[in-house]
């Protein structure tokens, strides 16, 4: 059956998207651990629909905001999690717990800018997919989606493409703060960061759903500025570079 719509959550810190059908639901990213009762809540109250018609959760990569509700939520409907290959990488060995300890500690900080409540948000590092997904696959019960490897900002960045429509969601491939477009401040992989904007740009979306800017239109000079203005080298994220970036 046909999408009905696609509805932007506000989270924590972010927009989660969820795909509503006439009997069946997918979100796209999960958000944090404490946006998973604010989900559930829009399905049963919203909706008026019964939590087990999420099917599916979509992750685009192991970032607090957008994995950090995955595991409960399968807990909690027995949806299945689909995901890159890489997402169970990012987080590897001793250097990537520390990574993991530190990124929830700026998703607390961005929180607090936010003037949100400090609220419970660890998660495993590890989701452990149902279903691992890679480049130009459908995914699985909704094939109108298809799933795009966008690499840059971390190793295991997905983007999540609805072909009908022709809207795209990014993840954190492109940020609108203040109503400008930019790049996320940590790009792990540069040349594949820039290899990423261009593969989207190619496909001429009608709009983006941005985690972080919600949905938007993007022209094509917007990814050429972009792509000029993204770094040659691999950037880090610090504690004070995130300041006013989400």
């Amino acid at each position: 059956m046909s999408l009905i719509e696609v509805v932007g959550i506000e989270g924590y810190i972010q927009t989660t998207y969820l795909a509503v059908y006439p009997d069946k639901l997918m979100l796209i990213d999960s958000g944090c651990r404490g946006d998973v009762d604010l989900i559930l809540n829009y399905i049963t109250d919203t909706l008026q629909r019964p939590v087990d018609q999420l099917k599916t959760v979509l992750v685009s990569h192991m970032h607090p905001d957008h994995a950090g509700g995955a595991v409960l939520l399968r807990k909690k409907t027995g949806c299945q999690i689909v995901a890159g290959a890489q997402a169970d990488t990012w987080y590897k060995g001793l250097l990537g717990r520390k990574q993991h300890v530190w990124d929830l500690a700026l998703t607390h900080y961005v929180a607090n800018r936010k003037r949100k409540p400090k609220t419970y948000q660890w998660y495993t590092p590890f989701l452990k997919p149902d279903i691992i997904v890679k480049d130009g696959d459908t995914v699985p019960n909704f094939e109108d989606w298809v799933i795009l490897e966008t690499p840059g900002h971390t190793n295991c960045d997905l983007s999540f493409w609805h072909t009908p429509s022709n809207e795209i969601y990014t993840a954190d491939l492109i940020l609108k703060i203040k109503n400008k477009f930019v790049s996320p401040y940590l790009i792990s992989y540069p040349k594949k960061y820039k290899a990423s904007l261009s593969k989207i740009k190619a496909l001429q979306p009608s709009q983006l759903l941005l985690a972080h800017g919600r949905k938007s239109e993007i022209r094509a000079g917007d990814f050429d500025s972009l792509i000029d203005k993204a770094p040659n080298e691999p950037r880090r994220m610090g504690l004070r570079e995130a300041i006013g970036l989400k």
